[in-house]
């Protein structure tokens, strides 16, 4: 059966897809009206709205506002039309339009009746496409002026011009409506109606008619008609005069003002949005419910003013009825208006779906939508929309609103030109003389869109179109695939892949997918050579003029291989194979990164992972080759043949063309094109990605010079499985490792023996050997061997070791004694808390070196233990050559440190025998200083035997001693012998203490080439306590001897003052003074110091004297003045100043023995008497 044949209805009928509100045709009204199909959907919208519509005529509402929202297409525009037909209840060809609607309720009486009910009073409807009647100037008041346009136009007056309709609306006023179009008429010669269109250059006729009908002046005929103000309206004015107009009509009359495409034309202007509340807030307020708004938008209102909806908040309450259209309103109208079938043509199509059930499913299998896209759910569904399939109709409503939405010719598409209804009319009108198998391909729709398109796009297609007519290059197929590119251009749910291109172009049930595929696949890669299409991964994309320019520049740029492999090996290392070490059981390997040629970081030297892309030729790919080159220490992956390394060449082109063009100096249109580009090339870049990803899952392995078959994983897995394929080969001595260190605690514990085990069962056994047989063969060749060249040869191929347990290794070689270890020279003990360092880290490893162990002789460790007995008197010394060495250095260091501390005692002292405790010092440090090498060590022990038996024995008998037991008696000594100097003279007068004092001085001299006498220090207690009994008794002496001379200083000073009050204060501070001399009388130990108080005593007693007699000394009386004979002057007569001292103070007793003493005495009586006179006349001694 032919498919023209299964329709109920001619599918060449002629049906007015799209509905205009501006069509008023009774044709075109009489068949909306009777093909218009009453959904469930629908059938609600009219309960909803005729509800509250109804309920307005018994309860006046200030709520009148009707918002009817819908995606583009889905019959907002028709539902606006229909309610407009039935509220106005307009007679078509006889028949009222509420009529033609009762049979479209037969199962539903009650709607009707609303409806019915609704439609009884007069009603009057102003309908109109806002988008098409709105003023293009879109400025706050835009709404305003549109209302007053189509109102005043209604009113029959002239709403272009508002200047005009206020004129007319006056005249009309005042009843001379008729005769000002006669007058005018009469003036012009042409009717007013024609005319008035041409207001502004009609003045010398409308003036004087307005002087003659209205009987106005010619001056204020003329201001009027000059005024520029007179177009402007406000909406109080606006709704002033609607209220008037309804009010002449009676009280269940409505005026509807029904707008279609509001929100499109409101969009988010906020002055607009302003403009519309307040008008239909004013409308509501006043004219309650007599005039309503109805209104459409393809957003629901709160979606408009969403963003500021406080501030819109009383529009959503003026619209309150709000009806939303679905999709599923669309669908059902289609299959019911075009689909409906003839009851055998279904009958026949059952059948077919039944046979071909599993086909069709399989048919539509959609790859990477994002939308639930699929085929047909069962017979019904098929015979519903044969021949198109379900998915067909939630792309078109897609494809609609986004070619709107993306420019091209969209204006016209928004007037109307095509719609849903009319694209599947003309699909199945190209394919109505196919068969019951036939399906439409989506291209096929591109018809509808086609004639609004933008020239840009149709010139591609054209071109094409051409193209394939002539046979260059291009197919009828190639186009087909073109147009449907262009279709889906904008749709993202449905990826432009090969096998969604595929199903899209099906055209028959029966079609061969596999051979549809390579053909489609023929066709891309025809329009792909002739540039008329993209290719970003796996999609593509319609290209227009321009992008196609661009398109082929980007081609035509340049990028070097050697750039793109550089960015696939950044993409495997820093994306897919991040891992920088490969572990394998504790251990964690550095392996070389290479792609191609190109290494990524730094060489290590050791393992190679090296991937090669398609960029390496096929010769150096062999199997051959591949194996050799592997061998040793190399995986190599070869990529699998996937699109990555195109697709990263196109992202690095593209990249590379927008860095040399100035795109900010280009038009807007090619920078938009360029900034499509650069998210292709991010698109590009994460397709890239995915394909390298599986382009090494897919890859083929040699490792080790063996081909490997590694099925099971992802990229990351079959890179590790093969790492560690070429671990376990590489490093084959890597299981000599037994037990891993984790620590330097680990390594201290095998120095000092805390790790114990059987003999046979130590840990790392086998490692231990290994390197003790490398040592030996250093030695061998006499080769010098660092700890650096340890590490260096275990931690690479075969061994691969961690450097911890190279370490831990050559510990245990050390703890066994088998190896020594030096650092700068010096042998290093296994207790020295350095060593872990300097056998693991990176700083200290150059300057260890370690060798084979050369032993210490039986006959030199059976001497010298004998020797260290003897000499520390110490039983216990170490059998083990380790132990010895530590024994020997820790004892004669801290005999040295012994020796150092009494040397150390002699600063600032002058104590005997300094260079014997200095030779031992000496000794010590000769001996330490073999202490890097064993053998010398203990060598020099030996040697120096005598030596350090012969200074013990002198350091014993003497200097030890002396520290020990005498050191304080002989400080004591010297100290008391040298605080005895300035009263020498004094104690000479002594003969027993002064020949003590001699002996002490004898006894603590020491002379540096005389051999100091220790004996006689016991003789010095005695012979301190001699002198000290002597030196007591002459400070005894003294003390009273300067005593009284303070006691006689004193009674002087109060004799002067004779007891007067004048002078107390005087004499306190002198009693004060002597006071303090007293006490230090008492205090002094000093002959000497005692007698240098005598001086300053007597001075002090002739100051304070003086000034207690300054003080009582009466004033002198004035001399007579006596007549003086000439030539003779009168001399004053001055009072003589004399000091009275006791004999015994001045000379004070002393033995004189010689002549000297004799001189020194008198010498110093002198100078004491000459003192004392320099402070009187003269001095009187009693």
């Amino acid at each position: 059966m032919m498919i023209r044949d299964m329709f109920a209805d001619d599918i060449n009928r002629k049906i007015n897809g799209v509905i205009k509100v501006d069509q008023a045709a009774d044709d075109v009204i009489e068949q909306e009206l009777n093909e218009y199909v009453i959904t469930r959907e629908l059938k609600k919208h009219f309960i909803t709205f005729f509800n509250y519509y109804g309920d307005a005529f018994d309860q006046p509402t200030a709520d009148m506002g009707v918002w009817i929202s819908g995606f583009f297409g889905s019959g907002k525009s028709h539902f606006l039309k229909m309610l407009s037909y039935l509220l106005e209840n307009k007679e078509v060809k006889g028949i009222r339009s509420v009529e033609r609607f009762r049979k479209k309720f037969e199962d539903d009486p009650a709607t009707f009746m609303l409806i019915d009910r609704a439609t009884k009073g007069t009603t009057e409807t102003i309908l109109f496409n806002i988008d098409i009647e709105g003023f293009s100037n879109k400025d706050k008041t835009a709404v305003l002026r549109v209302f007053a346009k189509m109102f005043y136009n209604h009113l029959g007056f002239y709403g272009e011009n508002l200047k005009v309709a206020m004129m007319e609306r006056y005249i009309d006023q005042q009843g001379k409506t008729e005769e000002f179009r006669r007058v005018f008429e009469e003036k012009k010669g042409k009717p007013w109606l024609e005319m008035r269109r041409a207001f502004a250059f009609n003045g010398k006729f409308i003036i004087p008619t307005l002087m003659e009908v209205l009987d106005m002046s010619e001056d204020d005929a003329k201001a009027w008609f000059n005024d520029k103000t007179a177009t402007e309206i406000s909406i109080a004015q606006l709704v002033e005069d609607m209220k008037a107009y309804v009010d002449t009509k009676p009280a269940n009359f409505r005026l509807l003002f029904m707008i279609d495409e509001v929100g499109q034309y409101v969009g988010t202007d906020t002055d607009m949005l302003l403009n519309l509340q307040s008008l239909t807030e004013k409308i509501g307020s006043e004219c309650e419910g007599k005039i309503w708004v109805i209104c459409t938008g393809q957003e629901a209102i709160d979606e408009i003013i969403k963003v500021r909806a406080d501030e819109f908040s009383r529009i959503q309450a003026r619209f309150k009825t709000r009806l939303s259209l679905s999709s599923s309103s669309v669908d059902e109208v289609i299959q019911k208006r075009i689909l409906k079938k003839k009851p055998e043509a279904a009958k026949n199509l059952e059948d077919v779906y039944e046979q071909n059930d599993s086909v069709l499913r399989n048919l539509f299998s959609f790859s990477g939508s994002i939308l639930d896209i699929k085929g047909y759910s069962g017979p019904r569904e098929f015979t519903e929309n044969f021949p198109f399939v379900p998915y067909q109709f939630i792309i078109m409503q897609k494809v609609f609103a986004e070619i709107r939405k993306h420019g091209n010719s969209g204006k016209h598409l928004s007037g109307g030109e095509r719609s849903m209804l009319s694209g599947f009319q003309e699909a199945a009108q190209k394919i109505q003389e196919k068969d019951e198998y036939a399906l439409v391909p989506f291209f096929r729709f591109y018809d509808t869109v086609h004639t609004f398109l933008d020239g840009s796009i149709r010139r591609v297609i054209e071109r094409c179109q051409k193209a394939a007519d002539n046979g260059d290059g291009i197919e009828q197929q190639d186009v087909d695939v073109l147009k449907l590119l262009y279709l889906i251009r904008y749709i993202d749910d449905i990826p432009s892949n090969l096998d969604n291109i595929v199903i899209l172009m099906a055209d028959d049930i029966r079609v061969d997918k596999i051979i549809m595929r390579e053909a489609v696949r023929g066709c891309l890669d025809r329009l792909m050579s002739q540039n008329y299409i993209g290719r970003t991964g796996d999609t593509y994309n319609f290209l227009t003029d321009e992008e196609q320019d661009i398109q082929r520049e980007i081609r035509d740029t340049n990028v070097d291989t050697a750039s793109i492999v550089e960015r696939i090996a950044q993409m495997i290392y820093g994306d897919i194979f991040t891992t920088k070490k490969f572990r394998y059981g504790k251990y964690d390997f550095a392996f070389d990164q290479m792609v191609d040629g190109i290494t990524v970081g730094a060489a290590t030297g050791g393992m190679r992972l090296r991937f090669l892309t398609v960029a390496t030729d096929a010769i150096e790919k062999t199997d051959y080759r591949l194996m050799a080159e592997s061998k040793g220490n190399e995986a190599i992956v070869v990529l699998a043949d996937t699109p990555y390394y195109e697709s990263l060449e196109s992202v690095m082109k593209i990249r590379k063309y927008v860095k040399q063009r100035n795109v900010s100096q280009l038009p807007k249109t090619v920078q938009k094109i360029i900034s499509d580009q650069q998210d292709e090339a991010g698109k590009y870049e994460l397709s890239a990605m995915s394909e390298l990803q599986n382009a090494i899952e897919g890859a083929q392995f040699y490792v080790d010079g063996e081909h490997l078959e590694i099925k099971a994983g992802n990229a990351k897995s079959k890179i590790d499985q093969s790492l560690e394929y070429l671990v376990a080969h590489v490093y084959s001595k890597l299981d000599l490792i037994t037990d891993n260190a984790g620590s330097d605690a680990d390594i201290i514990a095998i120095l000092t023996g805390a790790v114990t085990a059987l003999p046979g069962m130590e840990p790392n056994r086998d490692a231990a050997s290994a390197m003790e047989e490398y040592l030996e063969m250093q030695d061998a060749k006499k080769l010098p061997t660092s700890m650096a060249d340890v590490q260096s040869k275990y931690s690479a191929i075969p061994y691969g070791w961690k450097e911890i347990d190279i370490a831990a290794v050559a510990a245990q070689l050390i703890y066994s004694q088998k190896v020594t270890i030096k650092y700068a020279g010096n042998t290093i003990q296994p207790d020295d808390p350095k060593l872990p360092d300097m056998l693991r880290k990176k700083s200290e490893i150059g300057k260890t070196s370690i060798s084979k162990r050369k032993t210490i002789s039986a006959t030199m460790m059976r001497d010298v233990k004998s020797m260290l007995r003897e000499y520390f008197d110490i039983m216990d010394v170490p059998d083990d050559e380790d132990g010895l060495i530590r024994f020997v250095i820790e004892k004669f260091g801290e005999q040295r440190d012994y020796y150092a501390s009494l040397d150390a005692r002699y600063d600032g002292h002058k104590y005997p025998d300094r260079a014997l405790v200095q030779e031992a010092i000496h000794l010590m440090d000769d001996v330490l200083s073999q202490k890097k090498d064993n053998i010398a060590l203990i060598e020099r022990v030996l040697k120096k035997e005598d030596a350090l038996f012969d200074n013990k024995e002198a350091m014993s008998n003497g200097i030890e001693n002396f520290f020990k037991t005498q050191v304080a008696v002989f400080d004591q000594a010297v100290q008391f012998e040298k605080s005895l100097h300035d009263d020498l003279d004094c104690i000479a007068e002594n003969e027993e203490a002064y020949k003590a004092l001699n002996t002490i001085r004898l006894i603590t001299m020491v002379q540096t080439r005389s051999k100091f006498n220790y004996n006689r220090i016991r003789e010095l207690n005695p012979l301190i306590d001699t002198v000290r009994t002597a030196h007591d008794k002459m400070l005894e002496e003294k003390r009273v001897e300067i005593l009284e001379t303070v006691r006689q200083c004193m009674e002087a000073t109060h004799t002067a003052a004779n007891g007067d009050s004048k002078v107390s204060h005087l004499i306190e501070k002198s009693d004060r003074y002597f006071s303090q001399c007293r006490e230090k009388i008492a205090e002094l130990k000093s002959l000497a110091l005692l007698d240098a108080m005598f001086l300053p005593m007597c001075q002090y007693k002739d100051d304070t004297v003086s000034n207690i007699e300054s003080v009582l000394e009466p004033p002198a009386p004035k001399p007579q003045v006596q007549p003086t004979q000439p030539g003779k002057e009168t001399t004053p007569v001055k009072k003589k100043v004399v000091r009275a001292y006791n004999r015994q103070i001045v000379f004070q007793a002393k033995t004189l023995q010689t002549e000297a003493d004799i001189d020194d005495y008198v010498e110093k009586i002198r100078s004491q008497l000459k003192q004392l006179l320099k402070n009187c006349d003269e001095i009187r001694l009693n």
